[in-house]
């Protein structure tokens, strides 16, 4: 059954170079679609729940902050192992979830726990992006010749920041540097005592007054008025002429007990480039499972069009650190080695073979191999990395096409030119089995790495399947196109005997 089968397919050879170039043009669009990364991203799935809790001591954030959410936390399903962190006024509580959790579905039953917890007061808990830590691909410096850091850390805050958020794929902007704007006000201790203030009777009086206040409609005919109360400071003068209270029914202003200033707030940190302090940076990293190649276009893009826009005010954004160098990098490395590995298979096979036909007859299984596994890791969402392709080995991926090949070239030597279409046909239903067994077993012994877990899954699954595809389209090559041309290439003439093979 096996012979007539392959006596028919060979028939029509039409058939099996149609297919064969369907499948190229599939692994071409695949490879174009394909998501290309430096190196795998072997971290787990993470949910951070992050609660500030201001002004508070470590012990204080742990047993009011901490602990609760820790408590309400316990419950979520598929969690691996919990942490949490307690620092002055800070808390973050980690999750690690099972590698089958898909992110949304994970951060959606964390949400639905949070709602549950009691914190104190003015508390809020908070989940971090969907990043990983090796999700950071761009940094850029903010600069402008006049301006000083308060106000390059409005610009980042208020104009670059809220841009870049909003390129796909992109899951937060960091500050870095800088100093942010606050109001300060200097209260004169005299005058509180004077008036019989407190410093929380200012802080309340303060925050009445800087608010709005809705209001409801006035009908006049067919017309309707909103009414409403403005309240918010818009200048230093509106928060001075605060009334704080009444002494003696006269109204105390905010100016005659303190002093208002623009200011910042205190830092924590001190941000340098090329040993140079003060400036802002910002630091832009993507959610899981993106495409890092497409996200940095769009990001350069979106830089670019903030340089040429007005809202920066002079301002530049200056790159300092671009992933796409690395990407670069990595793809003429895989390239460049892929290339060479071609040649050194190619010379190989034509001193073996003894024929430049037969050693291109096989050769061509390598690419059209890796097209074959450009669509089978488009079609199951893996990336493409060093690790990945690297680790191809072509004289695994041409040894089935060197025993047909082989087999078919001793055909033709050893039949008269009438009869070698026949035999060669013959030839073919003999040793299909054999490849068959031989690149299954090899398959086989990848495997194994598809059983790993966690981390070492992320490391090793995307390079078994990689070769484990190559081998595949191999196979399939290897039984359907491979005979089909050698009877049009090897049948026209002798090849070369090679005498140290011979020997």
């Amino acid at each position: 059954m096996a012979q007539q089968f392959f006596e028919k397919w060979i028939a029509h050879g039409s058939l099996a170079v149609f297919l064969s170039l369907i499948l190229a043009g599939l692994g071409i669009w695949a490879a174009t679609e394909l998501k290309i990364e430096a190196y795998p991203d072997i971290s787990d799935l993470q949910v951070l729940v992050i609660a500030l809790y201001p002004g508070h001591a470590t012990e204080e954030v742990e047993q009011q902050v901490s602990v609760p959410l820790e408590r309400a936390l316990n419950s979520v399903p598929q969690v691996i192992s919990r942490r949490s962190r307690s620092i002055f006024g800070l808390s973050v509580v980690e999750l690690t979830f099972e590698n089958d959790v898909p992110q949304n579905e994970a951060r959606q039953m964390v949400l639905e726990k949070l709602r549950d917890v009691e914190l104190p007061e003015g508390v809020e808990a908070v989940l971090a992006p969907p990043t990983t830590p090796a999700g950071e691909l761009y940094r850029y410096v903010l600069k402008h010749p006049r301006m000083n850091e308060i106000q390059l850390r409005e610009l980042q805050d208020w104009v670059v920041a809220p841009r870049l958020q909003q390129v796909p794929g992109v899951g937060d902007v960091f500050p870095f540097g800088g100093l942010v704007k606050q109001y300060h006000i200097s209260i004169d201790p005299m005058a509180l005592y004077r008036y019989g203030l407190s410093i929380h009777q200012v802080a309340e009086a303060v925050q009445a007054n800087n608010q709005n206040a809705g209001g409801a409609l006035i009908t006049s005919g067919q017309q309707a008025l909103v009414v409403r109360g403005l309240g918010i400071a818009r200048s230093l003068n509106d928060l001075e002429n605060v009334v704080v209270a009444s002494h003696n029914g006269t109204p105390v202003f905010l100016e005659q007990i303190g002093r208002v200033t623009v200011s910042s707030a205190p830092q924590t940190g001190i941000f340098g480039l090329d040993a140079k302090t003060g400036g802002v940076e910002g630091v832009v990293v993507m959610r899981r499972d993106e495409n890092a190649s497409e996200l940095l276009k769009a990001i350069r893009a979106a830089v670019e069009e903030l340089n040429s826009s007005p809202l920066l005010e002079g301002a530049r954004i200056d790159p300092i650190y671009d992933r796409t160098e690395l990407v670069s990098r990595t793809v003429r490395t895989v390239s460049h080695t892929l290339l060479e590995a071609l040649a050194v298979v190619l010379l190989v096979l034509v001193f073996l073979l003894g024929s430049l036909r037969a050693a291109l007859l096989t050769v061509i299984v390598i690419p059209l191999s890796l097209l074959f596994s450009f669509l089978c890791m488009r079609l199951a969402g893996i990336h493409a990395s060093l690790l990945s392709f690297g680790a191809i080995d072509f004289g695994i991926i041409v040894d089935g096409t060197v025993v047909m090949v082989e087999c078919l070239d001793r055909t033709v030597r050893a039949q008269k030119a009438q009869d070698v279409r026949e035999s060669m046909k013959a030839a073919v239903g003999e040793v299909w089995r054999p490849i068959l067994f031989t690149m299954i077993i090899l398959i086989s012994a990848y495997l194994p790495l598809f059983l790993l877990e966690r981390v070492e899954r992320r490391l090793f699954m995307p390079m078994a399947f990689t070769i484990a595809a190559a081998l595949t389209g191999s196979l399939i090559f290897t039984l359907t196109l491979v005979p089909v041309l050698a009877i049009r290439v090897l049948s026209r003439g002798a090849a070369w005997s090679n005498p140290i093979l011979k020997w």
